[in-house]
């Protein structure tokens, strides 16, 4: 366990020091908005590309993988969805952000640096196809959602538009796909052009998290939501046991690439599902508030999930 909170420690630390940065200098949330812009349009780009490209292709075909991935997210999803428009009788559009606070990973952010650290070079592509394609799942999910409720105005084939053109020219779906064409030619880039990417790629987690820490400073928490703790209980405990279940009964996938699931699956809300509940002004106090808890929260989950997935507790096949 020492050396799991050993592990965790730089990665929590960098969200701590993002925290204290925020409220030691006194800057707007929107003075984040160029790194936040270097994050997503360059860093992780860069990094997702070096994942795939440098990897086998036949790896990167494993849609059994993804799509069982997928559909444990979806099926936590639909927990919190049920739950929240059956039981509580909450509005649609409510318990749509309510399903992605329990189904929604911080797994573009946290994710890459976390698992490589952990289990090395080989849960690169299982990382790599986690977050490019469940990121796109979300994606198309969210603006669908919002449409069969009712809060999205426009014409079916402007939101089919919308959501088709989000998702292809996403930075994280771009540098995936320049990956698996580079992996499927067998060309690399020149030594310059490697070292660029290289360079921007270590640049990835460090700053991710440390914008983190200064979001969740920027956010203070004003309303918090009764259905926090079925929420925070499926997002931290719940989707981890969904992933590894599901994806025992999907196939047979080397032990490192469930263990990375498990891990991204574990990982806490993303900021995202307050962006989400933003753009369509639906439950965005009390999703600004969930984000921070739950985020709190996995400072005690994430070691002990990471515990007992490195120790060996649960054997890397549910069903061999």
């Amino acid at each position: 366990m020492v050396d799991v909170v050993a592990l965790l420690l730089p990665f929590f630390g960098l969200i701590l020091i993002g925290y204290v940065a925020a409220r030691a200098t006194g800057q707007p949330l929107e003075a984040l908005g160029w790194l936040n812009t270097f994050i997503i349009y360059a860093a992780l780009p860069a990094l997702f590309f070096k994942l795939v490209s440098r990897t086998p292709v036949e790896e990167l075909t494993r849609i059994d993988f993804i799509l069982g991935e997928i559909a444990a997210v979806y099926l936590v999803f639909t927990v919190a969805f049920l739950v929240g428009y059956v039981v509580r009788r909450n509005s649609f559009e409510d318990c749509t952000i309510q399903g992605f606070t329990a189904a929604y990973g911080n797994i573009g952010y946290m994710g890459p640096g976390l698992a490589l650290l952990a289990f090395g070079d080989k849960a690169a592509v299982p990382v790599a196809l986690i977050v490019c394609l469940e990121n796109a799942a979300h994606f198309i999910m969210a603006p669908a959602m919002m449409a069969l409720a009712g809060d999205d105005k426009r014409q079916l084939h402007l939101i089919v538009g919308s959501i088709a053109k989000k998702v292809a020219l996403h930075p994280f779906i771009l540098s995936t796909a320049l990956g698996f064409a580079a992996a499927a030619s067998g060309h690399q880039l020149p030594e310059p052009a490697l070292k660029l990417v290289d360079y921007l790629a270590q640049a990835a987690a460090p700053c991710a998290l440390f914008a983190m820490g200064v979001t969740l400073a920027l956010r203070p928490v004003k309303r918090i939501p009764a259905e926090l703790g079925y929420l925070a209980v499926l997002k931290l405990v719940f989707l981890p046991l969904s992933v590894y279940v599901v994806l025992s009964l999907v196939g047979d996938f080397d032990p490192v690439w469930m263990h990375a699931a498990m891990l991204l699956a574990a990982l806490p809300t993303a900021a995202n599902v307050f962006v989400i509940s933003q753009q369509y002004g639906v439950w965005q106090e009390r999703a600004s508030a969930s984000i921070l808890l739950i985020t709190v929260a996995s400072i005690v989950t994430l070691p002990i999930w990471l515990y007992i997935i490195s120790s060996g507790i649960l054997p890397p096949d549910l069903f061999p």
